[in-house]
């Protein structure tokens, strides 16, 4: 009796260590965070590809000769969608440990790290959008 006793409300511990330090929702956060750093960095990438790849038309029709330098805003545009690749696998990583070990505050961290590197590889792409 006292064996069951204990396992039961060791089992409840258990139980309530989950729903209140990870709950089941807690992944949502962190897949949220996965998302923001590859959608926002895809979407800086390719405006700022798009836009200089406009500078690289027109400065091939003005001065074909300095083609291949106008070609470096390009390069630096799919660098900032490879960075949000990047933290997207490494957010990923983290989620992939389970939800019994996934904590809502890591859910939190990784959401907040997703949205700093997405939003920064946005202005960066428009950046280089405007300016290349």
């Amino acid at each position: 009796s006292f064996r069951n006793n204990y396992l039961d409300t060791m089992l409840l511990d258990i139980l309530l260590l989950i729903t209140e330090e990870c709950p089941v929702y807690t992944p949502f956060f962190g897949s949220m965070g996965a998302m923001a750093a590859l959608v926002f960095t895809v979407l800086g990438a390719s405006y700022g590809t798009a836009k200089a790849g406009v500078g690289i038309s027109s400065m091939g029709v003005m001065k074909p000769e300095l083609v291949m330098r106008a070609i470096i805003p390009v390069i630096f545009a799919g660098v900032i969608g490879i960075y949000g690749l990047i933290v997207a696998v490494i957010i990923s990583g983290h989620l992939g440990q389970g939800t019994d070990t996934y904590s809502l505050t890591s859910g939190f961290l990784d959401l907040g790290a997703g949205l700093a590197v997405g939003l920064s590889g946005l202005g960066a792409g428009m950046a280089i959008g405007i300016v290349g």
